[in-house]
């Protein structure tokens, strides 16, 4: 399949470019790019960095991807970005590579939606089937696990995690994870039920989310302490693999400071010593052996992440 270049966009000699890309007019694709096959960019995007992305990924005008973080703590280290295969990146979105602290990359997996003017700072990991939707706005070092959804104008606290098949309303402000499975919104924010609408659409069994109705009621209704209604749910015979999977992200979350389990990240910085050595991969960057690309700097915040003290 041909390639299809825009004689007013510019590539860069050290950029690679997959079997039938299109380039639109008045774009940027700098040296290091690694753009897979069948990849779209409209008009007006810039790539730039060491970005590696995958096939049929599409690009809308005014997308900002691989830029340097925002982080005042960024000193120029080889930091990259990598991104899997079938996303769509909406207008006037971004997408920063990682910093020194957080493992050097920046990860968005596959089939995800990032819709206009939605911020993805550096060191963050997004799995794969997630919706972001407009002006969503991620911290450093957030992670999105699979089939989460955010809504418009969601602001994500650094470190933050939301959790598989969660489900974050509009203008809510994130500052602790979110458990999978849930409906989290509102000013202040609360757990409100289980996502039953994403549950059922992803095909969870009755038993499973009956099973994580009651998790909610224990957690968020009654007056259980947390550790007695752990036990209650670890007694229950045969629960189900995403009622255990609730339970362990619950026991991650306490454990972590201001209830976020990523926070142990700051005490774990990779050092310049070992990107001399090539330590900068996924493993250095904590990232799930899955992952099919790599959470405002270390201690950055959502909204504008350039927080020198993280």
């Amino acid at each position: 399949m041909a390639t299809k270049i825009h004689p007013f966009s510019v590539i860069d000699p050290g950029a690679e470019i997959g079997d039938g890309c299109e380039v639109g007019p008045f774009c940027v694709v700098g040296a290091g790019v690694k753009l897979g096959p069948r990849s779209k960019l409209l008009n007006n995007v810039t790539i730039v960095g060491d970005t590696t992305i995958g096939e049929g990924n599409i690009f809308h005008p005014g997308a900002s991807i691989g830029a340097i973080p925002q982080d005042l703590s960024y000193h120029g280290e080889p930091s990259r970005l990598a991104i899997g295969d079938f996303n769509t990146f909406r207008e006037a979105c971004q997408v920063n590579r990682g910093t020194l602290k957080g493992g050097l990359v920046t990860s968005v997996g596959s089939h995800n939606l990032i819709m206009a003017c939605t911020h993805v700072a550096h060191d963050c990991v997004i799995e794969d089937h997630c919706i972001l939707a407009n002006n969503t706005l991620l911290g450093g070092h957030v992670k999105v696990e699979a089939y989460a959804t955010l809504a418009g104008a969601v602001v994500v606290h650094h470190f933050a995690t939301v959790g598989r098949l969660a489900f974050v309303g509009g203008m809510t402000r994130v500052s602790r994870d979110v458990p999978p499975f849930m409906t989290y919104e509102g000013n202040p924010p609360k757990i409100w039920c289980v996502n039953k609408v994403g549950c059922e659409r992803r095909g969870l069994s009755d038993r499973a989310v009956d099973q994580l109705k009651e998790a909610h009621r224990l957690f968020f209704r009654s007056e259980l302490p947390f550790d007695e209604a752990l036990a209650i749910l670890d007694s229950r015979p045969e629960l189900t693999d995403e009622c255990r999977y609730l339970l362990d992200f619950f026991r991650r979350a306490e454990s972590g400071k201001l209830g976020r389990a990523r926070e142990s990240m700051r005490t774990v910085p990779v050092s310049r010593s070992q990107i001399a050595l090539g330590g900068h991969g996924k493993a250095a960057a904590g990232l799930p052996s899955g992952a099919k690309g790599g959470g405002a700097p270390n201690g950055g915040s959502a909204a504008g992440d350039a927080d020198p003290d993280a």
